[in-house]
Parts: C-alpha cells; sequence; structure tokens
C-alpha cells in the first residue's frame, strides 16, 4: 500500500513528552499567554523566553532569628503597623471562624445575583405599603436556599480548620541553643537549622545541606505536592555535604553564611539562589531544595536550611483561586434569568399603569372600596408596581441554582461509580475532580489529545538501533524461515529478564569487545543520563525522569554497560565484567527548549576529555563536525525508525582538551553563579561546548497503543468530533501513529501544510490575525489534524486559538507535567494517569486510566448530562411561568392590585416541596436510550453539540407553554365559579375555594407533564410523583385546619377552605377538565412527532424495542426492515491534514457523496 506524501523537511527534536515537570509558565502566565496572546501563530516554535531578572531580594541567615526582624525586612500591613516579611511557619487555609463565619458567608452568598434579588424582595415585603404577600413567602425559601449553602461551607470550612491543626501541631527537630530539640512546625522560622529523619514531612521550603546517603543524597516522594508516587532525588553541594554533618558544625553554621536567592513564587519547577560562604559563591538550584509536602524517602537522617516557611512556601503558594470554568448551558441560562428579570419588570410596569387607570376610573369612585387613604392614582400605581415586582418575584426561580448543583453533584457521582470505567489492573477508577462542568461533557465539538501516555502506553521498549551506518534488528520476511527467538541474556548476570531483543548478531559483535562504535554507543547509553538506581533484594531498580531514559538504560544493562551508582561527581558502571568509575565533570541537562542533553566525563589514561550527548535528530545533526561520518546512511535509518511510529534519539561524543575545557568551565561556573536570567546564561554556555560532534548511532524505541485507541478515535468521529493530536514526535512517527490508531485511513487525502512558514530568520512572524483566521478556517474544515513538533506552551495556543475563532466547546487529554497548560487551556481537562505521575490529573477536571474511557465519558455520561439539564431547565421555567402567570390573569379582574390568586402558604412551599422532587430525578435520572444504545449510535451525540435541546427557541416555548397552561389554570376554574351551585345548595364561588381549585389543577398538571416527559421510569420517580401529590393534599389540609387556625390566626387565614371546596364533584370534575385540556395538546404534539417527525433518539429507541422484540423470538424479518428504513445514516468525507509547528493546514474540498480514491 503507499500512500501520497510529500518529503518530510526535517524534524525538531524529540518529543516533549520526557519532560518531567510542567512547561515555565505559571498559572497567572498561562492566563495571560492562552487568552492574552491569541495573535501567536499556532504551533510556532517560540524564541527562547527572556525571563525577567529575578529580584534577589530574599536574604537568608542560618541560626540567626533576630536578622530576619530587622527594620529593613518588615513592610507595611496597615497604617502604621508592620510585620517581618518572612512568613511564620503557620499555615491558615480555613476561611471562618467562630465570630466571621456568618457575616462573611453571608456576604460571600449575597455577592450572587439571585440571592441578592430575593433579599431586596425580602426589604420590600417589610414595607406595609407595598407589601402584598406575607414576609415569609420570601424568607423561608430564601432561608433554606442560605442554610443549605452555609451548611456546606462550614463542613468544609470545619474540615481545614482540623487539617491546618494538625499540620501545624506535627513535630520537628529544630537546632536551638547549639543543640536539636524537638519543636511544632507553627514554632520553625526563616533561618532554623532541621533534622529530618525517614518518612518525616518536610516542614517548610529548606536547603538540602547534608544527610547520612555519600554525597548527601535525600530521597524525596512530592505525592502531596504534585500527586507523584515514584521517588526523587535531592542532593547537597559538596562543601555542605563535607563540612556540615554534625550537630556542633551545623551549629557554627550562623552569620558568616548568607543566602541570597529569588522572591517566594509559586514555581515548582524551578529555583534560584546563592550561597556566600568564608568568601566563597556557590550556585543554588532547584535540585538543592527539598519542598514542603513531600516526604523524605530511603534516608535516614538529612539536615536543611529553612528557606522558605509558611505561606511563602512553594506548596501553598500553588494553592491559590484556580480559574473558573463555565459550561454554555451556565451562560445561556444566566442570560435567560436576565431576560425573565426584564419580562418581570415590564409586566410589572404594564400592570401598575394598569391600575393607575383602573383606580381613576373605578377605584376612586367606588365608595365601598375607599380605604381611608388620600393618595392620587399615579402614587397607587407607583406601589402597585412594587407590589406586583413581589407577587411575581417567583418567575426568578431562586432555587434554581441550588437544584442544579444538586443535578451536577449527582451526575459527578455516575461518573465516579461507573465500573466501566474502572481499570482494575491499577486499581484505578474514574473521577469527576468537578461538579461544575457535566453537561459539557456532551458538548465537544474539537478533542485535543497528548500522543505518548494519552494514545499509546507510555511504557517504552528498546527495539532497533543504528551503529555506524548500519541497522541492527531488522526483520527479514523470508518464506519458509524458521520463527526468530530472542536473544539469550543469561551470560549477563544483571540483565533484565523482561527485556527483550531479537538481533543476536549485534549482542555476539558487542561481547566480542572488537566494535569501538558499538562499545562506545552503549557506555554512552550507560552514562549520559540522571536515572537513579536503588538496590532492592539484590536486584538493581532505576528511578527515571521519564520513560524513554528507563528504557535506554535498561538497554545498555542488557548489552553489558550496566549502570551500578553515582554520585555528585562520578558515575560508576560495569562494562562487561570489568566495574569502571568515571569522573563526571558537568551534566548538561535536557529541556524543552535545547532538546538535548550531555555529560562531560574523564577517565582516559592520557588525560583526554569527552563530551556525551544524545538528542533530537535535528538539534543533533545542526552540530555536528563537517568530517562526521555515516550522517546519510543514519538518516536513512531514522526515516525507516519514524515510519514504523518509533522514538528515535540520536547519539554522538566530542573530545576535548583539557586546555579548552578549562577555559569553558570557567565561563560555565561563571554562568551558574549569575543571579538574573541564569538558564539564558547556561544555554549559551552549553551551545558553546556542542559543537562539532562525532556521530555514533541512534536508538528506536517503541510505545504501543493502548488497548481500544483506534476504536474509541473511530467511534468520536462517528459523532462529528474532530480529533486533534499535539504532539512533540517527528512528522512521520506522528502519521504513522495516526493511521494505527485509526486517525486516518486509506481514503483520507493528507495534506501538509509546508507551504506557509510561521518562522522568520528564527523570530515569529509579524502576523494580524487574518492569517490566525486562515488557519483555523483551514484546519478546522479537517476530518483530523496532527500537529507534530509542538512544545507544552504552543499546545495551549492552538486550543486557544480554536475556541477564539470557533467558538467551540474543546476537550485536552494528557498524561504528564507537559500536557497541564493545555488541560487548562479546554473547557473541558481530562487527566490520564499514566506514567508520567499525576500532574495532568491534578489539573483537569475528570481522570482515568485508559484513552477508551473516553467514549464513554462523553457519548454516555457527557450525552445523558446534558439531555438531563436541559429537560430539567425547560421544564423547571416551564412550571415557574405556569405558576406565576395565574397571578397576571387574575390582577385582570382584581383592579389590577398586586393581589394574590394563591394562598400564601401554597406560594412558599411550590418550589420547596410541591414540585420540585420529579423534575430533581428527571435531571439525574433520565435516560432516552440506554448506554449501550448510546456507544453503538454515536450520531446520537449530535443534539448536544449544536445545542438543540437548550436554546433560546427551546426557553420560549416553555414561556408560551407556561402562558398557555395558566390561562387553562386560571380561566377554566374562574368560569366554572362564575355560577354555581354545591350540593348542599351553597355557591362554593368564594375566592378561597377558587385558589384551591387553581392550586390543586396547578399542582396536578406540572406533576402530570413532567411524567410525560420522563423517559426512563424508575420506582423513584413514580414515588416522587405521586409523592409530591400526596405532600400538596396533605400540607393542604394541615394549614386548612381550624386546630392550626386557633394556634396562628393570623398566618393560617385559610380555615376549612380545602375540605369544603373538595368535597364538591363539581369542583373534582373542574379539576379533571383543567388538567385534561392543559396535557391534551402535550400529548398530540409528542404523538406527531414520534410517529410523523421522530428525532435520531426516537429512532433508536424503537431500533431498541425492535431488539428486544426479537430476543423474545419474535419475527426477524421486520427488525431488519426497521433498521433499514429508519437509521440510514450518512457520513461526509471530509479531509484529514498533517501539520507541523511550521505548517499550516490546506481546504482540499472532497466532492460530496463521490467515490475517494485510495490514496
Amino acid at each position: 500500500m503507499s500512500r501520497r506524501r510529500t518529503d518530510s523537511q526535517g524534524s525538531l527534536g524529540p518529543d516533549d513528552e520526557a519532560m518531567p515537570y510542567s512547561d515555565d509558565e505559571t498559572d497567572d502566565e498561562l492566563a495571560v499567554s492562552s487568552e492574552g496572546e491569541p495573535e501567536a501563530p499556532p504551533g510556532a516554535p517560540h524564541p527562547p523566553v527572556e525571563t525577567r531578572p529575578s529580584d534577589m531580594g530574599w536574604k537568608v541567615k542560618a541560626n540567626d532569628r533576630a536578622y530576619h526582624q530587622l527594620p529593613e525586612f518588615q513592610k507595611k500591613v496597615f497604617l502604621c503597623i508592620k510585620k517581618s516579611r518572612y512568613s511564620g511557619n503557620a499555615i491558615k487555609t480555613y476561611k471562618y471562624n467562630a465570630f466571621t463565619f456568618l457575616p462573611l458567608n453571608l456576604y460571600e452568598q449575597l455577592k450572587r445575583a439571585a440571592n441578592l434579588y430575593f433579599l431586596a424582595l425580602l426589604i420590600l415585603q417589610i414595607i406595609p405599603e407595598i407589601s402584598t404577600l406575607p414576609w415569609y413567602t420570601t424568607l423561608i425559601p430564601l432561608v433554606v436556599v442560605l442554610g443549605v449553602t452555609a451548611i456546606k461551607d462550614l463542613v468544609d470550612d470545619l474540615a481545614r480548620h482540623r487539617m491546618d491543626k494538625e499540620i501545624n501541631n506535627r513535630k520537628s527537630e529544630v537546632l536551638l541553643n547549639g543543640r536539636f530539640q524537638e519543636a511544632k512546625w507553627r514554632d520553625i522560622q526563616v533561618g532554623d537549622v532541621v533534622r529530618m529523619k525517614k518518612n518525616d514531612f518536610i516542614p517548610a521550603d529548606i536547603l538540602l545541606l547534608s544527610s547520612s546517603n555519600p554525597n548527601s543524597l535525600c530521597y524525596v516522594e512530592t505525592a502531596e505536592l504534585d500527586g507523584e508516587t515514584n521517588l526523587k532525588f535531592k542532593m547537597g553541594l559538596r562543601v555542605t555535604d563535607e563540612r556540615l554533618q554534625e550537630e556542633r558544625q551545623l551549629a557554627e553554621f550562623n552569620g558568616k553564611t548568607l543566602i541570597e536567592c529569588e522572591e517566594p513564587n509559586n514555581r515548582l519547577d524551578k529555583f534560584l539562589g546563592m550561597m556566600l560562604w568564608n568568601r566563597e559563591q556557590y550556585p543554588l538550584e532547584l535540585d538543592n531544595m527539598l519542598l514542603r509536602g513531600c516526604k523524605v524517602r530511603n534516608t535516614e537522617e538529612c539536615h536543611g536550611l529553612v528557606i522558605f516557611a509558611g505561606a511563602d512556601t512553594k506548596i501553598m503558594r500553588n494553592g491559590g483561586k484556580t480559574r473558573f470554568k463555565r459550561t454554555k448551558i451556565d451562560e445561556l441560562m444566566n442570560y435567560m434569568v436576565y431576560t425573565i428579570f426584564a419580562l418581570l419588570l415590564l409586566v410589572a410596569a404594564g400592570l401598575a399603569i394598569g391600575h393607575t387607570y383602573w383606580y381613576e376610573d373605578i377605584g376612586s369612585k367606588a365608595w365601598y372600596l375607599y380605604d381611608g387613604k388620600d393618595q392620587d392614582a399615579s402614587y397607587r400605581g407607583f406601589l402597585s408596581f412594587w407590589g406586583y415586582i413581589i407577587v411575581l418575584n417567583t418567575m426568578v426561580p431562586i432555587s434554581l441554582y441550588v437544584s442544579v448543583e444538586v443535578i451536577r453533584l449527582g451526575q459527578s457521582k455516575f461518573i465516579n461509580w461507573d465500573l466501566q470505567m474502572y481499570f482494575a489492573e491499577k486499581d484505578t477508577p474514574a473521577k469527576a475532580r468537578t461538579t461544575t462542568l457535566n453537561e459539557q461533557l456532551g458538548q465537544i465539538e474539537y478533542i485535543f489529545s497528548d500522543k505518548t501516555g494519552t494514545l499509546t502506553q507510555n511504557i517504552m521498549a528498546f527495539k532497533k538501533c543504528t551503529i555506524a551506518g548500519r541497522s541492527y534488528e531488522k526483520w527479514i520476511n523470508e518464506p519458509f524461515s524458521a520463527p526468530r527467538q530472542p536473544v539469550d541474556w543469561s551470560w549477563n548476570r544483571y540483565a533484565d529478564k523482561k527485556f527483550q531483543f531479537m538481533d543476536n548478531y549485534l549482542v555476539a559483535h558487542v561481547r566480542s569487545k572488537k566494535d569501538r562504535d558499538a562499545m562506545e554507543f552503549f557506555k554512552l547509553l550507560s552514562l549520559c543520563h540522571t536515572v537513579m538506581v536503588e538496590n532492592k533484594d539484590g536486584e538493581l531498580v532505576y528511578q527515571a525522569a521519564s520513560p524513554d531514559e528507563g528504557a535506554l538504560v535498561t538497554a545498555a544493562r542488557n548489552f553489558g554497560f550496566v549502570f551500578l551508582s553515582r554520585t555528585q561527581d562520578t558515575i560508576t558502571i560495569r562494562e562487561m565484567d570489568q566495574e569502571t568509575t568515571y569522573e563526571m565533570l558537568a551534566l548538561l541537562d535536557f529541556n524543552s527548549d535545547r532538546k538535548r542533553m550531555s555529560i562531560i566525563r574523564t577517565n582516559f589514561p592520557d588525560g583526554r576529555i569527552r563530551l556525551y550527548c544524545k538528542g533530537a535528530d535535528t538539534v543533533i545533526y545542526e552540530r555536528l563536525a563537517p568530517n562526521s561520518r555515516h550522517k546519510e546512511t543514519t538518516q536513512t535509518a531514522l526515516d525507516v525508525f519514524a515510519n514504523e511510529t518509533l522514538r528515535t534519539l540520536c547519539l554522538c561524543y566530542k573530545d576535548i582538551s583539557a586546555q579548552e575545557y578549562e577555559a569553558w568551565s570557567r565561563k560555565h561556573k561563571d554562568a551558574q553563579l549569575t543571579l538574573s536570567n541564569r538558564d539564558a546564561a547556561l544555554d549559551r554556555v552549553y551551545e558553546q561546548i556542542e559543537n562539532n560532534l562525532m556521530l555514533i548511532g541512534a536508538t528506536a524505541i517503541e510505545d504501543k497503543l493502548q488497548d481500544g485507541v483506534p476504536e474509541t478515535i473511530a467511534k468520536l468521529a462517528k459523532a462529528d468530533i474532530k480529533i486533534w493530536v499535539l504532539t512533540g514526535d517527528k512528522k512521520e512517527t506522528a502519521e504513522n501513529i495516526g493511521y494505527s490508531c485509526s486517525l486516518l485511513t486509506d481514503d483520507m487525502q493528507i495534506h501538509y501544510g509546508e507551504d506557509v512558514n510561521w518562522l522568520h530568520d528564527g523570530k515569529r512572524s509579524e502576523m494580524n490575525s487574518l492569517p490566525q483566521i486562515d488557519f483555523v478556517d483551514m484546519a478546522c474544515e479537517c476530518e483530523a489534524v496532527i500537529c507534530c513538533r509542538v512544545t507544552p506552551k504552543q499546545k495551549a495556543n492552538v486550543v486557544s486559538l480554536v475556541k477564539k475563532y470557533k467558538k467551540a466547546v474543546t476537550l485536552s487529554i494528557g498524561d504528564g507535567a507537559n500536557d497541564v497548560n493545555m488541560i487548562k487551556t479546554a473547557d473541558i481537562g481530562v487527566g490520564i494517569s499514566g506514567q508520567e505521575g499525576m500532574q495532568a490529573v491534578m489539573s483537569s477536571d475528570y481522570a482515568f486510566a485508559q484513552f477508551r474511557y473516553l467514549q464513554r465519558l462523553l457519548l454516555v455520561h457527557g450525552r445523558w448530562s446534558y439531555i438531563r439539564m436541559c429537560k430539567f431547565l425547560r421544564f423547571f421555567f416551564f412550571k415557574n411561568f405556569a405558576f406565576t402567570l395565574v397571578h397576571f390573569w387574575y390582577s385582570f379582574f382584581s383592579g389590577y392590585s398586586s393581589q394574590v390568586a394563591y394562598e400564601d402558604w401554597f406560594i412558599t412551599l411550590y418550589n420547596l416541596c410541591y414540585s420540585s422532587l420529579p423534575v430533581l430525578l428527571v435531571g439525574l435520572l433520565d435516560q432516552d436510550v440506554n448506554d449501550r444504545l448510546s456507544l453503538k449510535f454515536p450520531k446520537l451525540y449530535l443534539p448536544g453539540q449544536q445545542g438543540t435541546l437548550f436554546n433560546y427557541k427551546n426557553f420560549f416555548i416553555s414561556l408560551f407553554h407556561g402562558i398557555f397552561v395558566s390561562l387553562i389554570i386560571f380561566f377554566i376554574p374562574y368560569g366554572a365559579f362564575l355560577q354555581t351551585m354545591g350540593q348542599d345548595g351553597e355557591a362554593p364561588s368564594d375566592y378561597q375555594s377558587f385558589a384551591v381549585v387553581t392550586a390543586s389543577s396547578l399542582i396536578f398538571t406540572v406533576n402530570l407533564q413532567i411524567s410525560l416527559d420522563t423517559s426512563y421510569w424508575t420506582f423513584v420517580n413514580c414515588f416522587a410523583v405521586l409523592g409530591s401529590i400526596a405532600i400538596y393534599f396533605g400540607i393542604m389540609f394541615d394549614i386548612h385546619s381550624a386546630g392550626i387556625h386557633v394556634i396562628f390566626p393570623s398566618i393560617f387565614t385559610f380555615t376549612g377552605a380545602a375540605s369544603n371546596a373538595l368535597r364538591q364533584p363539581y369542583l373534582w370534575l373542574t379539576i379533571i377538565l383543567t388538567v385534561g385540556i392543559s396535557l391534551l395538546p402535550v400529548i398530540c404534539i409528542q404523538f406527531l412527532h414520534k410517529t410523523i417527525w421522530p428525532s435520531v433518539g426516537d429512532k433508536v429507541r424503537h431500533l431498541g424495542v425492535h431488539s428486544v422484540w426479537i430476543l423474545s423470538g419474535k419475527s426477524k424479518e421486520g427488525f431488519h426492515r426497521t433498521s433499514i428504513a429508519r437509521c440510514n445514516w450518512k457520513v461526509k468525507p471530509y479531509v484529514i491534514s498533517i501539520m507541523t509547528t511550521k505548517d499550516m493546514v490546506y481546504k482540499n474540498d472532497v466532492a460530496h457523496g463521490q467515490h475517494v480514491k485510495r490514496k
């Protein structure tokens, strides 16, 4: 099979998935970059970031508490009150105390517009001239809403109080008065020397001075900091390791030492400082720091100096406010509430004007209406306006927001409890880490996915390599050939038995020790890395910052170059049968800008110094010496590896003279001591030594796809969800992964964007918004897009561009720290708990263990949540309109005098007790089709993307439906009461009986209407509908009883009204007629929709019924006819594109409905 494609123009470095930490942006900077820098070309490589000069104003002296209280370190708190800028170590995460809880909590809740609105109504109801309703009709619902929220806040804050107390009272050993004494964490101060032991939590951000391990290595677990459970190592300076081991030495480490470092910040991935001790300067970096929240592991004892305490520590600085994500339905719901409020003002104003004219024409002339007040018609109209604001206030639903939160909480629990999203292998359930975005899962239009660890397993296996121009483990498929046997590693007692390699020739070649290139190749792999090793029960266990490094070091180990141990300055390996220790002169670490790492070592008898380097092909090829051999053959092998979806790295070396190294070392030390732009200075120094390299070869690592990825992508594509893969891989690797995971198919036409360069002379081109719009428009015409060679910030920029120009709902999914920016930028962020730690999960909104669970999250839970929420909101607005607008019709017969049509307690309890539970359960439990059919027919997802189930059209349908029902509920009883005679000869045409009949009709109509709208019946739904009606009658008969009237005569005034009215059969007939006429149009419309204009859901539900019918043994032919007639959906072909950071996608219109040639 041949695929038409454009030749690659080169590739940039290894993928950035290996980054152990997130990109350089803090949360605040990301907020600016993702929203405030939309003009950046998507996917374009950014020039090196010019970091701001760090303010090195933070000074620390060891064992000198008085120094940190000097006036120069004081800051103004309020007026003339000052305190030290150095925080104490006590933390405070709680929001309230016993005195501030009520006022602060009320203030926070009343900042919400709905609560403030009802408080204003309550104040209006206290004014006698305005009030037409008792104050308790608003007070009770408001107190319930505020009380429920306050209780939740109180429970949360009490938990924070307990946690703060437990943490602040933890014990640690602090050096005081020359000896270590036990002290509580809250008493620790900046400058204290602290002793920590194995399994102790680290009490503050501490500079590691020494430890019981050789070379002051200290292993820490950072689970509380970033969620990762694998151990990381920290290392003290050599000078402090040699001189600060004993208690006496630590006590003498005092005022002669000064630490200067950056101000407290939230950067978990960087620290910059300098130590001045005995007139010598020593650079400090993150590897020297033990951060609060970590735990000491595999280290018996260590000592450190407190640099940041309490609120200044990095973990506390990262505990700030997160950016709040809101759903489209949230925004629409708020606009609809504003629309309702505007309607309320208009209706109240109209009725007030009506009252003014009515009073002039009738009210002022009727002697029996005289109330003893000398008020003109305009003033009475003004009072009537405010009276109707109170009477019609239930148009603005006070319980709406609380009900929505309850529904979202329940939907989140269903996601957490879904056993089909539980990954038993790692005991990892799905987790909804937010409760505010569930329905947005049913509206996703674009998915932005990382590749490594997200689509793939991120379990690396060394598969192939090329050394000195020759490739190894090249499969030769010869007919009738015997199956190849993996290499037998029994000759190597250190070999990892799980490691498999098929090319026995390479093993024999290395064991012969005759090929210098092969020996140097595996020696480089065993030396050039940052892996740490532990010896557990005689077995070597490697702790690697990335799976790639672990795979390469393990490969070297199996080929006889075994990494045994490392110190600050040495690395010990076993070369075949000989143990050798190499002096490490410098380590030039990897980052996403350099895309390479190097090590400078010496152990040659003649004093030669050699630099080993491994990195991406392009950054390495740019730095190769002109006389370097095997460049063409290695490049050919790299292209072959990439086409097989293997991840590649190039290996090279350079011999350095002692004089050259000495000159470079001085520059290196100066750059290490630079206090501003240290990273940029180091990069410039690294560039001076990493040149004229000699190529050795390249490695190829396999990362297999996760189970179910092709099926998941194919199913999401059928749901019209566009999938973009954002990866740091080479173009060829990314393209072939696209084919293997069904993102690309042979029927698709691939286009590259190499005709447009985003870069000009190494700098970002000046581009206005037009090219960005073109880029987004053209890319979004494609069914799928693959962006290659993108950095973490560029991933976020691509997501931001689609959000900005397409106004689309986006979802980002990733597993590593380098995906955090992308996850935070998208409307929905999904983290996969894979091999790269938990930073992506901790920044996400939803988390699970495998990519394949995404289809269930979206097509089942997301779709159900969207449908449920839309149905809930439509019905909630309807029932409130139907309830409230009865007052409007009643006003035409009451002189527009702000009188109410119902009894006061019915108004109070309508939304709380009589109509809330059935609609709440529909929002929690309803299903139009089951989960199996939801996954089988992805087209069911389309209504959510199109927003057809809840929009302004649906809102006005609910409004007019409410108007219609309110008309029926008012005018049919009104007509029945005009000329009525009861069985006892009395006319039950009084106001109170009328109020009982209208209220009863409303309760029956509303609860039966939600029954008609319920698609999935359970016992709970049935109980809620019948229970709501029963509760209504039970409470009504109680509050209309004579006994309660005797106790509260002014509050309960409808004495005997219910029993008097409902004993009349004529009124029961009126209720039945009212309910029947209210529901009849709805029944007819639903019947027509399901028979003549069925929706996709109706078709699938009908199909599901036929499926059950078949299983019952009925005729099979009818089913096939139905499925063919009702499910003949066509999928329009789209263009697929692959793009790099230099590329832009071009649209190529495929003729609609025509056959697409196989490429």
